[in-house]
């Protein structure tokens, strides 16, 4: 009698949503990889990105570094300088705006990114930097690497929103908004761009 009670009971417990490999090839308009674009897979009732580990955007070389960073809502991203010179990072976006003030050497300054979308970075020292931090709310984003491709592992299938963002994007917020269903053996896409 109890093992039928306990059958009973692990078998109305709601079944675990099948986890499957997602790889994505963007590409430009002209066939060629596009590099440093941010692929965010945003599955229906899918779990939502969590901070962990540190986020760094360094000041090196009279350059941010790295020139993309994704980062999930709610995330302190430090901002330290690594010049022998003062820098001045602001943005001026609408996901977030900050000012931090002049800084030298080795000092550092910390933003919590809490809210999503693109945030543009500039220098108001150097007008030649700039870069972006990408906050996301799923945690199935990635860059793609010099090949145009990312590979995701334990992306739940179904029905999912593929967002793809790049500075040179002709789309709203130069984001490519594409549906798609992820099959219990996963999605192989390629994805053009027209910049």
């Amino acid at each position: 009698m109890y093992r039928f009670i306990a059958f009973l009971t692990l078998s109305m417990l709601p079944a675990p949503a099948l986890a499957a490999p997602v790889t994505i090839d963007v590409r430009g308009a002209d066939g060629q990889p596009l590099a440093d674009a941010v692929v965010m897979v945003e599955v229906a009732g899918g779990p939502r990105a969590v901070p962990h580990g540190s986020y760094v955007m360094e000041q090196k070389a009279i350059a941010f570094q790295p020139h993309v960073l994704i980062v999930p809502v709610g995330a302190a991203v430090s901002f330290p300088n690594r010049d022998p010179v003062r820098h001045h990072v602001y943005s001026f976006s609408k996901a977030k705006k900050f000012d931090l003030k002049l800084y030298g050497r080795e000092d550092q300054r910390s933003i919590v990114f809490d809210q999503p979308g693109v945030v543009a970075l500039g220098c108001n020292i150097h007008d030649s930097m700039n870069a972006f931090i990408i906050v996301t709310t799923t945690p199935f984003a990635a860059k793609t690497n010099g090949a145009g491709r990312i590979a995701l592992t334990d992306v739940p299938a179904g029905a999912a929103t593929i967002r793809v963002w790049s500075p040179g994007i002709r789309a709203p917020g130069n984001v490519l908004v594409q549906s798609a269903t992820i099959a219990t053996t996963g999605l192989s896409t390629t994805l053009t761009i027209r910049r």
